[in-house]
């Protein structure tokens, strides 16, 4: 399969929009830091507390190798470009699919991080009585009955 430049050139946006859907992640998640800093200096229920700065701290360490791995494919389709302009097309190839790699290694650990997010809102809201947890069709069949 032959590529151009413009086949590499062609991730860029996706990789910069993928990029900053992960700084705002990081950001997100330093707020959420900052404010459960706060409220484990001042609140009674620490074992909440403590089982969420768990699940950031994991969450942290997911966004940064998402991070890594962006920028190894933002830097591997830059050198497949180089490689295609230089015509040397075997290795524009290997470093193509090597950023590809890379960028589906992202998505996955991005996917990771989604799940854990999803966890961590459950422990903010394990601390309230009365909240079951339904399933998707229970909560389906509640909505229509209603209606």
């Amino acid at each position: 399969m032959d590529i151009s430049i413009n086949t590499p050139a062609l991730l860029f946006p996706a990789i910069s929009l993928v990029m900053l859907a992960y700084t705002n992640r990081f950001l997100a998640l330093a707020n959420r830091v900052r404010s459960l800093h706060d409220k484990y200096n001042t609140q009674e229920q620490k074992h909440i507390i403590h089982a969420q700065i768990k699940n950031i701290r994991y969450r942290l360490k997911l966004i940064r190798n998402m991070q890594a791995y962006g920028v190894l494919t933002f830097l591997g389709c830059i050198l497949s470009m180089y490689c295609i302009y230089i015509e040397i097309m075997t290795s524009a190839h290997i470093i193509f699919a090597f950023s590809l790699v890379c960028f589906v290694i992202s998505l996955v650990l991005s996917f990771l991080e989604i799940l854990l997010s999803n966890k961590a809102l459950e422990l903010e809201l394990s601390d309230m009585e009365g909240l079951e947890d339904p399933s998707v069709l229970e909560y389906i069949k509640k909505k229509f009955d209603r209606d």
